[in-house]
């Protein structure tokens, strides 16, 4: 045991700093017992309510949630699944480190241990997992609450690492490492992070391939594969559940296919090229990996800003405005609409910012390693640049969008450079162990000096002159200007004045971060030379290297994610104030009544009405298709009254336009959570129904497809103006009703309609339904008294946990085994050794 701990001293002292690193960064509010305040965060706490709700009365998680677009799966919104064993690795993470620190901890250990494996100095393994886990968008994801999406990144660098161990011939290690890093990317639920991981790993694949073909070592490559196929066949087990209810819920979504043909503009697949393109990399923004305010940072100006001395009070106070008066008027324009970016994504929390040194070094990579490593890190490079264009390259990005499979599903095609962020720092590194290695210390200089003219004079002319490489100026600025003419009256001077102030400002941001940038790159410059020149040692350099890295990344960091993010906790325990309206409302004990809050801005991306109440809007980027359209068609142009009656909802809040003042509107309309129709008029398609609830009685008439008409005709259906139809128990996945008829007839649920998993039973037997009015549910109902029920049991997900059972087993022996094995081995070496001496 002394002798593990000796051999693997250093190791251990990294992994000690590797953890106090994030924890410093977060010292001041994990020690004021603060939070992060993240607005998805937020928001899902609004998406959960219901659901955590339902878990402290039941003890039970439903797997449907009514808080939302009139009822979906919760499956994209909070679902545990027990048989993972996973899930039980990422509450143990939870529980000894506090948010955010656990995130950003598994992103350092993961690149740590990829760049040990491909055997780096551990000081230099430390510094590149510092370049990549401190990189400024894992920190702009962190602020933003986009949790499961920084988790998922946080594995791309150890599956790498067992894919790249397996292909070494340590079959067993790395393809047990491999499925279980792989298990927990999946688990993290993020699968567009997933999927781009996957492109890298093909073009690995590629490279590894075109290797054993000239090497003629196809049977190791061969074996490789079949245990990395293995790998990956039990990381899907591990997560069968959740893939299994993800991809049955995804074909009814609005990545799904469009069931309108005449009343849409949607692509019959995937999503809208425009939305998917939305957050598309500009092509020049790419200098942010460089230069991180090239494109002016974030759409917000950084705290700090000197509005006094900035360019537009400057403008204001040329033209006459007294400069009190003048930075008053700066500061609302720069908070109302002057934003420090430039580039035309709609906003951004800030730039991709790869690292100064890291920049240099990458450069530095591409002429001295000659590992086909570096085959792959700069194939994936120039795919993800080209593919995070999107709109503003479409070539590549429109091929794979037309004809890659699921590619289309995703959107904020930007977020493919997150595999570009690991590639970087990994050959930037790779590039200075190539400095310590290599004996031709002057053949390796003459590269040192190319990469820092590359890099060193890039920045020096975007020091000197801004302009040759960039406008500061995007597509609006026009726009921008008339706006302006129009806030000052007419007054088409003073607006140019301002807007060119702006433009004065976005220069001064960038031009302080080319200098700053241009610092690092001359003190890694020098550190090298210091080292081929041998002024200082391995040990020194590298340790260098890492603080000097950790100083650019921090610096950058903390303008995106700082002690000011932070609030108090009891803040946070209710996210969302009560306002009388509510009070109100909330006094109603119906079970199950929606509201439709036009009060917030738009009722379709906003939130926290579902905190309070089963909402007709919300927030989620994956809505049942059938709602979307609904939205689309029956929302977008003059709210439908029939579509509001016919979803239950009971109560609208409104704001008066001119006072703000908010109130409430009771529907007496509503049809109510269940009713009997008196007639059935069926539709050809999808098109026509559309059309047909546009404007009908859903009191009185259900819209049927005719698909469902051998479920109605023959059924001796009669109207009974004396039945009755009454919700006598309600659970988000169990609801009960009670009906009493003298004839049979059609009953029409006020629940939007979900095959797979839904079930109904009348006195304990189940019994078919069908779908009505596009998206409700509606069945055929006996004469009599009946119990009838419907009740969420999706095979998808209590199947699919038996599967994951025995794939969570499997894992657990496979890696035991790999323990047991690695120990065996080591006395075998030893008495090997006394041999030989």
């Amino acid at each position: 045991m002394n002798n593990w701990f000796k051999r693997n001293s250093t190791h251990l002292i990294i992994v000690a700093l590797l953890i106090v690193i994030p924890f410093a960064y977060f010292f001041t509010p994990l020690m004021q017992g603060k939070a992060l305040a993240q607005g998805d965060v937020q928001r899902a706490q609004s998406m959960q309510k219901e659901i955590m709700d339902t878990k402290a009365k039941t003890g039970h998680e439903p797997l449907w949630t009514n808080s939302m677009f009139g009822g979906m799966p919760s499956y994209q919104i909070h679902v545990l699944y027990p048989n993972n064993v996973t899930s039980y690795v990422v509450e143990s993470l939870k529980t000894i480190f506090p948010n955010p620190v656990d995130t950003v901890l598994l992103t350092l250990l993961g690149a740590y241990l990829l760049l040990c494996v491909l055997r780096l100095n551990p000081w230099l393994a430390a510094a590149g997992a510092l370049a990549f886990a401190l990189s400024s968008y894992n920190f702009i994801l962190i602020d933003a609450g986009h949790a499961n999406q920084a988790f998922a990144i946080a594995f791309f660098a150890p599956i790498i690492a067992g894919i790249i161990l397996t292909f070494r011939g340590k079959y067993l290690l790395g393809a047990s490492l491999t499925a279980l890093f792989l298990a927990m990317e999946i688990r993290a639920n993020h699968i567009q992070m997933t999927y781009y991981l996957l492109i890298s790993i093909l073009i690995l694949v590629i490279v590894q391939l075109y290797h054993a073909i000239k090497t003629k070592q196809l049977n190791p490559f061969g074996k490789s594969i079949i245990y990395l196929v293995a790998a990956t066949l039990l990381a899907v087990a591990v997560n069968a559940s959740m893939l299994w209810t993800t991809a049955e819920y995804g074909k009814e979504t609005n990545r799904g296919p469009s069931n309108l043909t005449q009343h849409t503009s949607e692509p019959s697949n995937g999503l809208d090229k425009d939305y998917a393109y939305a957050w598309s990399q500009g092509v020049g923004e790419c200098f942010t990996f460089l230069i991180p305010n090239a494109y002016g940072g974030a759409s917000e100006w950084p705290t700090g800003f000197d509005v006094p001395s900035s360019n537009v009070t400057k403008a204001l106070v040329a033209k006459g405005v007294a400069q009190d008066q003048a930075s008053n008027i700066a500061q609302q324009l720069l908070q109302g609409g002057l934003s420090p970016y430039w580039g035309n994504k709609q906003f951004t929390g800030g730039p991709f910012y790869f690292g100064a040194v890291v920049c240099f070094l990458f450069i530095l990579g591409l002429f001295i390693v000659k590992h086909r490593i570096k085959w792959w890190l700069l194939a994936t490079v120039i795919l993800t640049m080209l593919l995070s264009f999107g709109r503003n390259m479409p070539f590549v990005s429109d091929l794979f969008f037309n004809y890659f499979p699921m590619y289309n599903k995703f959107r904020a095609v930007e977020s493919i450079l997150a595999v570009a962020m690991l590639c970087f720092p990994v050959l930037g590194f790779m590039a200075v162990q190539e400095v310590i290695d290599n004996k031709d210390k002057a053949y390796i200089f003459k590269y040192v000096k190319i990469a820092f003219y590359i890099t060193g004079g890039i920045t020096l002319l975007l020091v000197v002159a801004p302009t040759i490489f960039f406008s500061f100026r995007n597509d609006q600025h026009q726009t921008l200007i008339s706006g302006l003419t129009q806030a000052f009256k007419g007054d088409g001077d003073l607006a140019t004045s301002v807007a060119n102030g702006l433009v004065s400002d976005r220069i001064a941001l960038e031009r302080a971060d080319a200098i700053r940038s241009l610092i690092f790159i001359v003190i890694a410059f020098g550190l090298l030379w210091a080292f081929i020149k041998q002024k200082i040692n391995i040990t020194v350099a590298s340790i260098a290297f890492l603080l000097l890295t950790l100083i650019d990344m921090w610096g950058v960091d903390r303008r995106y994610l700082n002690d000011n993010n932070f609030v108090d906790k009891e803040d946070l325990a209710q996210p969302f104030k009560m306002r009388d309206v509510d009070q109100f409302i909330l006094r109603d004990t119906d079970p199950d009544f929606r509201v439709f809050d036009l009060s917030q801005g738009d009722p379709f991306t906003n939130a926290s009405t579902s905190y309070f109440y089963k909402s007709i809007g919300g927030y989620h980027a994956a809505k049942l298709k059938r709602y979307d359209e609904l939205i689309s068609n029956q929302f977008s142009k003059t709210t439908n009254r029939d579509v509001l009656d016919m979803l239950n909802t009971k109560y609208i809040i409104v704001a008066d336009p001119k006072t703000g003042t908010v109130s409430m509107q009771a529907n007496e309309t509503a049809c109510g959570h269940a009713w009997f129709v008196k007639s059935v008029k069926y539709a050809i398609n999808a098109d026509q129904e559309m059309q047909a609830i546009s404007s009908f009685d859903p009191k009185n008439e259900a819209i049927v497809d005719q698909q469902y008409k051998s479920l109605i005709e023959g059924k001796n259906l009669a109207n009974d103006p004396n039945s009755t139809i009454t919700l006598t128990s309600y659970e988000p996945e169990h609801l009960t009703y009670q009906t009493g008829s003298a004839t049979s007839q059609i009953a029409v649920f006020s629940e939007i309609y979900y095959k797979e998993g839904w079930k109904m039973y009348i006195d304990g037997v189940e019994q078919p339904y069908f779908r009505a009015d596009y998206l409700l549910r509606a069945a055929v109902i006996p004469v009599g008294n009946h119990k009838v029920e419907f009740k969420f049991h999706p095979a998808s997900y209590y199947v699919g946990e038996q599967i994951s059972l025995a794939g969570s087993i499997l894992l657990v022996l496979a890696l035991g085994g790999v323990v047991y094995t690695e120990n065996k081995k080591k006395p075998e070496v030893k008495k090997d050794t006394k041999k030989k001496a």
